[in-house]
């Protein structure tokens, strides 16, 4: 999830600055402030970092040295039980925000339909893991179900666990995104790894379609390729929907995470790598640790912003942390992961007065 209302207020001022206006420092942050809702929004909850992929555009392949966590499931209930949904009529009015001032409609299929559309009311269920690593997972949709929290999360198709993965979509399951960079097994282990393959997985796929259908089940089944800007990409691309022509599938290409990693920078259309980093003020990250950061990207856990394991997430969100950490994106605060290692622009970047 992320802050609708905070990002309907700052829209006009968060353009004009884009287009060229620049504000004194003190303004910017006091505007910003008054617009922060007091109460926290989690954008996602990293229930484990475990993964058996070695994905040569992720930096946990190389660079992530953090203990492998699993959540506890009590940790997870204390995180969901300080959170409320959407109403229907705050998500109506995003909605028709998004349609006016974006152009995109509610039944697009695309990277910022998807971004706008649905991670706004969503609670994403990954981090620097793969979720169907953690036998957890069921019980966890079902409790966010029961508290009418809707869920997501993306995970490597090779570890499908067909009872597992069932189950979730029987507890409510919101949506479940499938990453799949090749329809060719040996290209696919060249980027995603030697566990990784695309002709089982493609197989279990349409299995779960199948039982989708079958029994009714509404998780809406995503299947993305990263833009990795390959020779072959737009080939593969096209290869991937005509294997879902026809299927029950919702099918786009994603923009590449963290350029820098790879100094694989490229042109985006993504409406999330094109603006300024909100973060700060609209969103945290709670980890498989219990720890809060600023964000999905901090694979190592480098900017710590309070601990859900002793502290409510109201007093994290409003803390001296989160406050210094907010003055960081405004001061450019050299050797922070935000300045260091990061495709975002920062807020700080639009002051008349640096």
């Amino acid at each position: 999830m992320i802050d609708i209302d905070f990002y309907m207020k700052v829209y006009d001022l968060k353009y004009r600055l884009m287009g060229g206006e620049r504000m004194p420092r003190e303004t910017l942050m006091e505007t910003f402030e008054s617009y922060r809702n007091p109460e926290p929004v989690v954008y996602n909850i990293e229930t484990t970092n475990a993964c058996n992929m070695r994905c040569e555009m992720c930096p946990r392949t190389t660079m992530m040295t953090r203990p492998i966590e699993t959540m506890a499931p009590e940790l997870f209930k204390r995180v969901i039980d300080q959170l409320k949904p959407f109403t229907p009529e705050q998500l109506a009015q995003w909605e028709a925000f998004v349609k006016q001032n974006y152009g995109i409609d509610k039944d697009d299929m695309s990277e910022n339909h998807f971004f706008l559309y649905v991670i706004p009311r969503v609670i994403v269920l990954h981090g620097y893991g793969d979720p169907l690593l953690d036998k957890n997972m069921p019980q966890y949709v079902q409790w966010m179900t029961e508290r009418g929290l809707e869920s997501y999360f993306s995970c490597n198709p090779a570890n499908i666990n067909m009872e597992r993965t069932l189950e979730t979509f029987e507890n409510g399951l919101g949506y479940i995104k499938y990453s799949i960079e090749s329809v060719d097994d040996l290209r696919h282990k060249e980027v995603r790894g030697q566990a990784s393959n695309f002709t089982e997985s493609y197989k279990n796929i349409l299995k779960l379609l199948d039982y989708k259908a079958q029994r009714n089940f509404q998780t809406e089944i995503v299947i993305t390729m990263i833009n990795l800007n390959k020779p072959w990409q737009q080939d593969e691309f096209q290869r991937l929907q005509e294997a879902f022509d026809g299927c029950d599938v919702y099918v786009y290409l994603k923009s590449q995470d963290q350029q820098w990693y790879e100094d694989n920078k490229q042109q985006t259309q993504s409406i999330h790598w094109i603006e300024f980093c909100q973060f700060p003020w609209s969103s945290m990250t709670v980890k498989s640790n219990g720890e809060c950061a600023e964000c999905v990207e901090d694979f190592n856990n480098e900017i710590i912003l309070g601990d859900a394991r002793v502290e409510s997430l109201f007093d994290i969100w409003n803390g001296e942390k989160y406050r210094k950490f907010r003055m960081d994106h405004f001061d450019l605060t050299p050797g922070i992961k935000c300045t260091e290692q990061c495709d975002m622009q920062l807020i700080g970047s639009f002051l008349s007065d640096r």
